[in-house]
Order: structure tokens, then sequence, then C-alpha cells
């Protein structure tokens, strides 16, 4: 195994996004193929294992991989665990009672007891997803630790929740490996008493130095990591969407849950539309939470208007936050909003790699032509007053929302 130290003196400027070859990226979708791949690289762990998630529900595949960390922690392996303070207030039932007997401890990421009172900083959430195994294997994308047939708000769902995820191993898992220990350390010392904080420059060095990744070449697939934060990495994933469609020449294809972009964004879409690019949208289309759902048809009209396709996804609940940009793809936690484009922690996965397209763009198209339903530009022109009402109080208050994240401006 080759290995390399990071440099961490800054810690940050190993995180920059910087493409690179050598990778096995392995196209993950849903649970049926996500939880079998991270049980099988738990269960094979020999040193350390990190999770980050949003949500980690107590339902079956939320038990199975607190079975497989408890199974880990039991075999001396260190297990670190990162959940979002809104997304997963506590860790409950099951999941909760096996991780506590393993001594497993979980870090929350801003917990919050007035969950919906809209301040600038309650809205940055901790929303990307990952896990890193031996820091040799990576796991990145949009799945939550939440069964594909079960929905917190929605309960059973009688199809499968659309999302992706993929497993990487090769020299960016070094970035991913840094990027999740990191995040613990800042938990683990923030989320201590005050007389904690005394030590923590020390104990920082003392890990970083620490830390060793597996870089060894795995593949010959070219891949970069692409982090949001709120201070170094504020624009790096709407700036990377912005420059593989700048560059399109044959197809801009995304799938996207929550989708309210931006002036820049919208424009970038427009653009590609009107020098001969195939721009097509896979968008949520069953109402999972209301004013997501109701603000993203404000944005219909003009898109479709450019001769922009757009179908929605009906089937069941889309979670995907994927794209196929000619010959580079997109998997990850980001959606193209506001919240995910401004405020939130994610982290996406481009791949520069035309196999690793085609099979995305494969599933994509799967979902459109079995799952989905096209909207039609004169049938939605005709939608009924009420609806149009709904859109344009959705499409304002979202616009509030972005006044808060203090981004109005720019996006």
């Amino acid at each position: 195994m080759s290995q390399r130290q990071l440099d961490t003196r800054p810690w940050y400027e190993s995180l920059r996004p910087i493409e690179a070859g050598g990778h096995e990226v392995v196209l993950l979708e849903g649970g049926r193929e996500f939880f079998p791949a991270l049980i099988e690289a738990i269960g094979q762990a020999r040193d350390e294992v990190f999770v980050e998630t949003y949500i980690f529900e107590d339902d079956a595949s939320g038990r199975a991989v607190a079975s497989a960390l408890a199974a880990a922690a039991a075999r001396g392996i260190a297990v670190h665990l990162a959940v979002d303070g809104f997304g997963t207030p506590r860790l409950e039932g099951e999941v909760g009672r096996t991780l506590r007997e393993a001594g497993i401890r979980a870090e929350f990421y801003r917990p919050d007891s007035r969950r919906w009172f809209p301040t600038r900083q309650r809205l940055r959430r901790l929303h990307r997803k990952i896990a890193v195994v031996d820091g040799r294997t990576a796991f990145v994308g949009g799945i939550n630790m939440l069964d594909d047939h079960y929905d917190p708000n929605h309960g059973a769902l009688v199809a499968p929740r659309l999302d992706f995820a993929v497993r990487i191993r090769g020299p960016i898992v070094a970035k991913v490996h840094l990027a999740a220990y990191r995040l613990w350390w800042e938990l683990s010392v923030l989320n201590q008493p005050l007389r904690a904080l005394r030590d923590a420059d020390a104990n920082w060095r003392t890990l970083a130095q620490n830390l060793v990744s597996d870089v060894t070449r795995a593949g010959s697939v070219r891949a970069t990591l692409v982090l949001r934060d709120n201070l170094r990495f504020r624009r790096a994933i709407e700036r990377r969407y912005l420059r593989l469609i700048g560059r399109a020449r044959r197809e801009v294809l995304i799938a996207n849950a929550y989708f309210f972009p931006g002036a820049r964004f919208r424009r970038a879409l427009v653009a590609a539309a009107r020098r001969g690019v195939r721009v097509r949208l896979l968008l949520q289309g069953r109402v999972e939470y209301r004013l997501p759902y109701f603000a993203a048809r404000s944005l219909y009209d003009e898109l479709l208007n450019e001769g922009i396709e757009i179908s929605e996804y009906t089937r069941s609940f889309l979670h995907a936050k994927v794209a196929v940009i000619d010959d580079a793809a997109t998997v990850g936690s980001s959606n193209i909003d506001p919240f995910s484009l401004l405020l939130a922690r994610e982290a996406n996965v481009f791949v520069n790699n035309p196999a690793f397209a085609a099979r995305l763009r494969e599933r994509i198209e799967a979902a459109i032509g079995e799952g989905s339903v096209p909207v039609a530009q004169q049938s939605h022109r005709r939608r009924a007053w009420p609806i149009r009402l709904l859109n344009a109080i959705a499409f304002v208050v979202l616009r509030l929302g972005v006044a808060i994240s203090g981004e109005g401006g720019d996006y």
C-alpha cells in the first residue's frame, strides 16, 4: 500500500479541488447497492471508520449500518460518527442503543433546539454524506442512513427513493479522509466543555501528524473532490457546475431533488441551450416538501421557453444530486438550491471519464423513461391560477431565505 501523510500546514490547502488520475469510481444506485458496499467495507476495516450523514434513521437500513459500526468497534476499530443536529436531533430506538452499547460516541453538528427559527446560523447544516474506511476506501453521495422504502415524513414508500453514491479508491480518498477527520476533530472540541478548547490546536497537530491515507493508484479514472463550506470553499461546487456547463458542447443532463438555481446558473443553462446543447432536467415530481416543490415550478416557464427539457420523477421521491455534462459527471450531496449552494456543508465528486458518464447517463435516462412525466410547455402555461399563486408565493419565500443567508445579491 502506498501511503502519504497529508500536508496539513495549513490543512485546508490539501482540500482544494484539484483533479487527479488513478481512481476506481463505482456508481451505486440507491440503498440496494450502497448499503451492502458500505457494510462490507466497514466489515473489512482494520484501523478506523468515519461516517458523516444528515439523517441516521432507526429503520432497517439504519440498524444494519449501526450493527456494522458496533461490530467494528468490538474488534477494536476506532469508529467516528458525525450527524447533523437538525436532520438527526437524537439517535433513537435500536440504532441509538446499538451505538451506545458499543461505546460509539456520535458528534452532533450544530445541535438545534429551536428548529423552526430561520436564522442564518441555523440554516448552516451538515448535509454531506461521507464514509471513509482506513483512509483507503471512501463513499461520497446523497444517500442518508435511511431505508429506500421509508420516508420520515411520509412513511412507507411503494417504490424506492432514487438516489446515488460512489465508492472511490485512489488518491483523492486522502482528501475525503482529511475532510472527515477535520470535521470530527472540530465537533469533538466544540461539543466539549470550554476547558477542552485550551488544547485544541495541539490536539489537531497531533492528530494530523498521524493521518495517513492510502494513495495507491486503483484505476484510470480522473476525479475531483469538491467540498462546500462557509469559509474557504463557499462557491466551489456551484463554480464547478458553471465551468462544466459553460464548456458543454453536446449535453447537460441534471437529476436534482431540490432545484432552485440562482440567476447565474439559469443563465448558464439557457446559454448552453442556445448554442445547441441538449439540456435536460429530471426534477422532483411528488410533493415531499411544499416550499421547494412549488418554488421550483416558478422557474419552468423561463427554462421551457428556451427549449430546455424538464421531466418530473413521480415513481417515488427523487433524492439524487447528480449530473452528466458531456464526458464528465458528478455525484454528491449538493442540491441546486440556495441552502446547498450557499449555506450547507456539501461534498460532490466530479468524474472526468466517458465510461463513468455513460453509466450514470444510462441510470438517469432509465429513471426518465420508466418513472417520470415530461412537462409540456403549453400545459404548464395553462395551469390553474391557484397553482400559479402558490408558485409565486413559494418563489418569494425562498428568495427571502436567500436574503437571510446574506448572499442575495450574488444569487
